[in-house]
Order: C-alpha cells, then sequence, then structure tokens
C-alpha cells in the first residue's frame, strides 16, 4: 500500500503562487509514475499534471501549461506542483495520485493510489 498526504494549498489572490507537495509512505516511488488531478465544485476531477518515474517525461492539461510545473525528489518521496499565475477557475481540491500501471496518466483511471486533496481558493 501507498499513502499519499498533499500539502500547500491555501487561499490566495489572483496572480499568486502556490506550491502543492505530495509525500507518499509506504512504498519507495522512484519507480511509480506520479499525477496531479483536481476537482473543483460541481465538476468531474480532471487532470493537470503528472510525471513519469524518472522525471523525465512531463505532461500538463491544456488548461495549465505555462503555469503549472510538475517535479519530484525521489530520495524524498515527494512530488511537486508549482502553480504561477493562479486564477479564479484554479479553484478546486487538488489530489495526488500514483500509479505502476502502463496506460495514459492523464486518464484517471490509470492511476492506483490517491491522496484526500489540499483545497487551492483564489480570489478575483
Amino acid at each position: 500500500q501507498v499513502q499519499l498526504v498533499e500539502s500547500g494549498g491555501g487561499s490566495v489572490q489572483t496572480g499568486g503562487s502556490l506550491r502543492l507537495s505530495c509525500a507518499a509512505s509506504g512504498r519507495t516511488l522512484s519507480s511509480y509514475a506520479m499525477g496531479w488531478f483536481r476537482q473543483a465544485p460541481g465538476k468531474e476531477r480532471e487532470f493537470a499534471a503528472a510525471i513519469s518515474w524518472s522525471g523525465g517525461s512531463t505532461y500538463y492539461a491544456d488548461s495549465v501549461k505555462g503555469r503549472f510545473t510538475i517535479s519530484r525528489d525521489n530520495a524524498k518521496n515527494t512530488v511537486y506542483l508549482q502553480i504561477n499565475s493562479l486564477k479564479p477557475e484554479d479553484t478546486a481540491v487538488y489530489y495526488c495520485a500514483t500509479t505502476k500501471r502502463s496506460g495514459p496518466l492523464s486518464k484517471a483511471i490509470s492511476y492506483e493510489y490517491w491522496g484526500q486533496g489540499t483545497q487551492v481558493t483564489v480570489s478575483s
């Protein structure tokens, strides 16, 4: 089993930045791909960003390209999501997830383990 704990969420104004962290325990994640998803009130969970097990490949939703940066530190068993130029439409609960399965990392069904989420609220 893998346990994931997100942190770093909060309330910020438009244009602000946040750095989300996702700390893993239970297993070493060096061979797991990692992803960040988000879910706004009344909407379905959507893909934001993903990173391969090595960190050599990253993937982003079109809506966040250029503003979000995903990275990982395998020595710390942690993945990060740097969010810049925040917009009100970025308001959501942000979830990290991990998987060893093959499959598109932009699809939630590809992931085996999920964290509980951290709230990001952006005010105008």
